[in-house]
This record gives structure tokens, sequence and C-alpha cells, in this order.
């Protein structure tokens, strides 16, 4: 019902945006010349034909709203295309105006985003007063069935009820396994596969979630083999806890769905308003920042002998080395090959004006030249020298992740308290941890979040030194 309701919103605001082009392009309301006409025909029946084989009228229940956008936008303009060549295979493009076309393709595109987002939102707001919820049916183990659980509660607008866990292999004594019990989270667990589907036929529940390792063909095929004649949507939601640092979605490769077990996670569009922002504001920042800067460099070079700007070489991301640069904050001196001294509390080697620099990260400043050159980004986790990656690579679980994104002059472990010296283990515990938080949290907002608070407090520090 809400596929044929959408069918027909898309239809009304294609006729609308057409007449809404022809008032703007005539100056005037007046309705559709011949030839436009014959074009709005034959857009609401390439809209007919394209839109459902781009999915989209399918159920977007808990997936993103861009996603939908973006194949709505793509869809019409492919419309456009195929409607303009239609034109030209009769002979009739000289009739048809240019202008008001792109008009149309402008005001449809609009309509069409403000009716789906509205919709979209009614809909989200509708499940989160629990309205149009689907009931779902977990079968898996305790844990990863309470994760599940968790995970549709926190996100009442997706429209998904648990309503029954099945844990064929937990025992039903709590003493012998903590996690039996007759209920996860307050939902009932089931352990007779017979009263399984029997619940499932009775309580016409068209959602099964196998949550189950991958390891499990013989179940999976069991559940699809007995289902094969009843209308229940069984999708295979595997459990990769053991094997993965994150909860990565699926990804699709070669039309082939894959699971990302070690793979950056920013990959999509989503990170296209990070690498503008970084490039606008480093150059932003260079700019304005350019007097205090050449400051800072008659002050190191007056400081010690030596040149103004220290490089040293840092991985970045997926593991590819840069320079990064720094205002020098110590004396010359030479380590000896392989081994890297942290700059310690009162160290001798740093400078009165490096000091100063390093307590206010104000040495930190020309890396907005590494990010204006790509290999750096203003927000992310900072990149360490490459004598510490050998150390914690292996004593640290995760730490090699953090070079799956660009490294950044500031990040969220920054401003929670982790900069300057990782004299213990746990501290660099503790930073990889937040690093990794971010990764997997990450939003654009949270990287203007992250920004503010630098600005806010993040330029002094106790461990700065």
């Amino acid at each position: 019902m809400l596929s044929v309701l959408a069918r027909i919103i898309d239809i009304a605001m294609v006729a609308l945006a057409a007449l809404l082009a022809a008032a703007v392009h005539s100056g005037q309301p007046v309705w559709l010349d011949d030839m436009q006409s014959v074009s709005l025909a034959f857009g609401c029946l390439l809209v007919v034909v394209f839109f459902p084989a781009l999915g989209i009228y399918q159920s977007w229940r808990g997936k993103p709203l861009y996603d939908l956008l973006s194949r709505v936008a793509g869809g019409w303009l492919l419309v456009e295309v195929a409607g303009v060549l239609i034109s030209f295979s009769v002979h009739r493009s000289d009739s048809l105006s240019r202008l008001w076309l792109v008009y149309w393709a402008v005001a449809t595109i609009a309509l069409l985003v403000v009716t789906k987002t509205l919709v979209y939102s009614i809909l989200r707001g509708l499940r989160r007063e629990g309205f149009n919820q689907r009931a779902v049916a977990i079968v898996g183990s305790a844990p990863y069935g309470r994760f599940l659980i968790e995970q549709m509660r926190g996100r009442p607008e997706a429209g998904f009820a648990p309503v029954v866990v099945f844990d064929e292999n937990g025992t039903t004594n709590p003493y012998e396994d903590p996690d039996a019990a007759a209920s996860i989270d307050g939902v009932p667990v089931e352990r007779d596969y017979q009263r399984l589907l029997q619940l499932l036929r009775e309580r016409a529940i068209r959602e099964l979630w196998l949550a189950l390792p991958m390891s499990k063909e013989k179940a999976i095929h069991r559940f699809v083999s007995d289902l094969r004649h009843d209308f229940v949507n069984i999708r295979f939601i595997p459990d990769v806890g053991s094997l993965t640092l994150f909860n990565q979605p699926m990804v699709e490769l070669l039309g082939v769905p894959a699971i990302n077990l070690a793979a950056s996670p920013i990959t999509d569009l989503r990170v296209l308003p990070k690498r503008v922002f970084d490039r606008l504001f480093a150059l932003v920042a260079l700019s304005a920042l350019a007097p205090l800067m050449l400051a800072i460099a008659v002050l190191v070079k007056m400081s010690s002998p030596g040149p103004v700007l220290f490089r040293q070489r840092r991985k970045g991301i997926d593991g590819r080395e840069f320079e990064i640069y720094k205002f020098r904050s110590m004396k010359l001196h030479h380590e000896q090959a392989g081994t890297l001294t942290q700059a310690r509390r009162h160290d001798p080697r740093i400078t009165p004006v490096g000091a100063f620099l390093r307590r206010t990260s104000l040495d930190e400043l020309p890396q907005f030249i590494n990010v204006l050159r790509g290999e750096m980004s203003v927000v992310g986790p900072r990149p360490h020298a490459l004598e510490h990656d050998d150390i914690y690579k292996d004593l640290v679980k995760g730490y090699m992740h953090r070079y799956r994104i660009k490294p950044g002059i500031t990040g969220w472990a920054q401003i929670n308290g982790y900069r300057g010296e990782t004299d213990r283990i746990e501290k660099m515990m503790g930073r990889v941890k937040l690093d990794l938080y971010y990764m997997q949290h990450w939003t654009f907002w949270l990287d203007l979040k992250i920004v503010a608070l630098t600005l806010w407090k993040g330029f002094t520090g106790s461990n700065a030194y």
C-alpha cells in the first residue's frame, strides 16, 4: 500500500514540477504545450519503469536517508536523459525548450527530495511512538542476541521490535550458564525449534534474523528450507565479533556482498565534506596565521642553532609514509639508529621557546601544510614516530587500525586528555581506545565538535611538555 502511494506521490511531484518549470520559463502561470505534455507523459512512464529498478520503493526501514535521496536524484536525471534521447529519436527536440528541461529537472529533484524526506521523517516519528512496528525473531547466542535487542531499542525510529530469541544450544540452568535465562532484556527465550516455527506462524512474525556464526551453514539451510512456504523475511546477520574490531556494515564488491573485517570505516561519500573542510580550513589557517608563524620561525631560529622546522617520517592513511612538519622545539642532538627518546618533563633538550610552543601546541601549526597537501586531516588519530609504531603494534590491540584513515592535527583522544608523552603502555592503550571510538562513530559533525573543543580547551594541557 505504501509503495503504491509512494508512486502516486512521485508522479504528482513530477507533474507539479513540470507546471512550475513552465511558469518560471514563461514568467506567468501557463499550461504545458504539446511537446512539454508529451515529455511529461514519457517522464511519468519512465519513473514507473526506472524508480522500482533502482530500489526506491523498497522498505527504507532502518536504512539511511541519504542513500534514498541519492537514488531519487540519480533516477530522475536518468529519466530526463532518456526523455531527451527519445525526443531526438523522433526529431522533435527542436520544439522542446532546453531551459524548461533544466527548470523541470531542478524542480523535480527538489520536490522529490522534500517529499521523500517528509514521508521518511513522518514514518520515523510514528515508529518512535510505537506505531508501524515490525516483529522480529532472533536466532543466536545470548550475548549477540542482547546486542541486537539493544540496537533495535536504541533506534526505535527503525520500527523493529524483538519478540523472541531462539538459542537452541543454551542451557536452561542459569547456574551453569549466566546468560541462559527465561528472557533477555525482557524478550522471552525459546529453545524448542518446533515451538519457534509455531510462534512464527501463529503470531505472523515476518522478520527472522539469523545472528549466527558463519560456520552454522546447516542451521541456516534448515531455517530457509522449513520456512520456504511462509512469507517470512529471513536475514542473515553473521556474528563476526571475534574477527573484527568494529561492527562493520555489509558492502558490495563487483555485485557480491562482503563484510569488511579489516578496512577503513570511512570510505563512502560521507567523507567528501571532511576532505573539502580539511583543505579550506588549512588554507584559511595558514593565511590567517602567517604573521604568527613568521614570528615563531624567527624566535626558533634565535633560540638555538638549527633549522626552523623539525621533519620526521610518520605513517599516514593505509600505512603510506609522509614527512610531518613541526616547529623545532629542541636543540639539535643525535639519536642512536632505531631508537627515539620521547620528550619528558624538564627535558634539557627542549629550548625555552620550544617549551612554550609545546605547551601551547603552537609547534603543530606547520602541520596545516601537511593537511593542505592531503597527507593529514584536521581531525584524526595522531600519528606516532615509526619507532613507536614498531613497539606498540604488537602490544596494543587495534593500534595499527588507526592508520586506516588520515592522521589528524587534533583528535578525540587529544581533547580527552591524551596529549604528550606516553610513558606507560596504559596511556597508549587509552589513546588507541579513544581513536578507535572516533573511527567507529565518525560523523562530519563530530569533527566540527572536536575542532570547537580544541579551540576552547585543547591548546594547552598538563601532559604537553
